[in-house]
């Protein structure tokens, strides 16, 4: 791709080199009649996020870089048609990583809810893009597809997990998932078995979890209150307590697949959704809350956009653990905005403590 879009970036660099060129360059685009909604802004090479904005920013304005051509004689990095056409299918492309690398590695740490829909979509892309007519393009999705397929057998049953889990989408979202990422018919029975396959690992996961119903009250005062209600009531909690949980447990899972979607809105905090509406599921709400404590990605937003690799400086590389931990939880204390006087102790002890 880089001798591909060469010329873009060279013709970038060079009408940003100073403020005279970048002045007789909005005056060509006044000219062409072309609106300047954005600045020319050159890429870093190992970045390939500001490849993409460099390209998204200069693909709107190749009428400005061909009358510039005409222009300024010692402009001779004009694009070509084939190349042009070819930063149009790279834009393309990168936006939808992109989008989905920014929400993946937001601030506020996003929820795994999210992730099989967006990997849906990137797999239904690629798949699209397979037959596309550039042969970079289509030999990029296929080295792309097979390592989509090396790494989405370790996690697709958690992730449909937390699919199932989320009020808004249940079987309805894992069945159009399955059905884009298998290319098959909703209906079929593939797709069926599939989202089956991945109810009955909710069963077993939620046989891990038990909820106490009832709590025992200390012998003494039940001796104290053995009237008909109490007595009633101690019956109740021994029959409560010796009946297996596995069918009221089962129980809970169907009742939750059954109910009714909640309208789906694209701001929506599943967490808080569990923790006001879930009460009618208990145990469930256990697995949701353990289930979205998994951070949908462990890798920062520099490292997944950079392909020039980490750099471990001397500084660095002299860091103990213990202090990398202090530094973890005081940044993850500070980025929440904890304020209160007991989290600066803690945290004026812990660096005391190690450093």
């Amino acid at each position: 791709m880089k001798s591909a879009i060469e010329n873009i970036r060279e013709s970038v660099a060079y009408w940003t080199a100073t403020g005279k060129r970048i002045e007789k360059f909005e005056d060509m685009a006044k000219f062409k009649k072309v609106k300047i909604t954005r600045k020319l802004v050159l890429d870093c090479k190992t970045r390939w996020n500001s490849t993409f904005m460099m390209l998204e920013v200069a693909l709107p304005y190749r009428v400005v870089f061909e009358r510039a051509k005409q222009v300024d004689k010692q402009y001779d990095n004009l694009p070509s048609d084939e190349e042009w056409e070819f930063a149009t299918h790279v834009v393309e492309r990168l936006r939808l990583f992109y989008e989905i690398t920014e929400l993946f590695s937001g601030t506020d740490y996003v929820t795994a809810n999210v992730y099989f829909p967006k990997i849906c979509e990137i797999k239904m892309k690629m798949r699209q893009w397979a037959s596309s007519s550039n042969q970079i393009i289509k030999q990029m999705s296929k080295e792309m597809t097979s390592k989509f397929d090396k790494y989405w057998k370790d996690i697709q049953d958690l992730l449909g997990v937390a699919t199932l889990l989320d009020p808004r989408y249940k079987k309805q979202m894992l069945t159009a998932c399955f059905a884009m990422l298998h290319g098959i018919e909703p209906s079929s029975y593939e797709c069926i078995e599939l989202v089956d396959e991945l109810i009955a690992r909710l069963h077993a996961l939620i046989e891990e979890y038990e909820v106490e119903e009832y709590e025992y009250q200390p012998c003494e005062q039940l001796i104290s209150s053995m009237k008909a209600p109490a007595i009633m009531n101690v019956f109740n909690n021994i029959i409560a307590k010796q009946s297996p949980a596995t069918a009221r447990l089962q129980d809970e899972i169907e009742m939750y697949l059954k109910d009714g979607l909640v309208t789906y809105t694209e701001k929506f905090n599943v967490l808080d959704w569990w923790k006001v509406s879930g009460i009618r599921y208990p145990t469930l709400r256990n697995v949701a809350r353990d289930i979205f404590a998994i951070p949908v990605t462990t890798v920062a937003s520099e490292s997944a956009f950079s392909t020039s690799g980490r750099i471990l400086s001397d500084h660095r590389s002299r860091l103990t653990p213990h202090m990398v931990e202090v530094l973890m939880c005081s940044q993850d204390w500070l980025r929440n905005k904890y304020k209160g006087g007991q989290m600066k102790i803690l945290l004026f002890f812990s660096l005391f403590k190690y450093c």
